[in-house]
């Protein structure tokens, strides 16, 4: 319990200062033993705090949006649907199979994350929804709903490819976003009895705790020390699951 709770405050403070956080509890969950497919869920309703406060914070540009924020977190439902009932459809050793091709493909994303993120446009217009922008917005929920290490930076990234707008209005739109395609995923893995619900109870404070500690140390320590902390999380998962398939 006390390794579950730290992982949760571990997990709070890497998102709140570069994202990631959900290397480190499905990391933890998996070391504690549960199944790949309840540490993919279980950690999916721990992190699902903080997408509720990140976009309540940025909740005036959503509002500036919502035409485009309708029809985009429509498309993510259904994509989320669609990838939670996959992961669903498959048995543990199987998805155990997947894993680390997953944590590696994820770590990476993550890695370019500083790359891959759009530049500030403060006077940039949004272009709204275009049908290739809300293709790879349904593609990206179905990666969301099946796994979703890496979620938000694939996210932003297609984002600012597809819709235009300054960086903060972008994020504002992912946050919520992420609350849709996790919450149907949740909905889901409830429901497919997959969730470790000790676990949970045990995480979310941490996760808690941690995202408003993380808002303190997101001023002191280096963005690019934490990154590179979340991509060895990344790196020893993979290795991990490797090893043991």
């Amino acid at each position: 319990m006390l390794i579950l709770f730290l992982a949760g405050l571990a997990s709070g403070i890497v998102n709140a200062i570069a994202g990631g956080g959900t290397f480190v509890t499905f990391g933890a969950l998996s070391l504690a033993g549960i199944p790949p497919i309840g540490a993919n869920a279980t950690s999916s309703i721990a992190q699902f705090p903080g997408y509720i406060t990140s976009t309540i914070a940025y909740w005036s540009d959503i509002k500036a949006r919502w035409r485009e924020a309708i029809l985009l977190a429509l498309l993510s439902a259904a994509g989320a649907l669609g990838g939670s009932l996959l992961l669903l459809s498959l048995d543990n050793p199987s998805f155990k199979a997947m894993v680390p091709w997953l944590l590696l493909g994820a770590t990476a994303l993550f890695a370019a994350g500083p790359w891959l993120k759009p530049a500030p446009r403060p006077g940039a217009a949004a272009r709204g929804s275009s049908i290739p922008g809300a293709a790879v917005q349904f593609v990206t929920s179905i990666y969301g709903g099946f796994f979703g290490a890496g979620m938000g930076v694939m996210m932003l990234a297609t984002l600012g490819l597809t819709q235009g707008g300054d960086y903060h209005r972008l994020n504002a739109l992912k946050n919520l976003l992420s609350i849709v395609i996790a919450a149907v995923a949740i909905v889901v893995f409830v429901s497919g009895g997959v969730v470790a619900w000790p676990e949970v109870f045990v995480m979310i404070p941490g996760v808690a705790l941690g995202g408003w500690a993380g808002v303190w140390l997101a001023k002191r320590v280096p963005q690019s020390a934490v990154r590179a902390f979340v991509v060895a999380v990344g790196l020893l998962l993979a290795f991990y699951y490797f090893t043991q398939a």
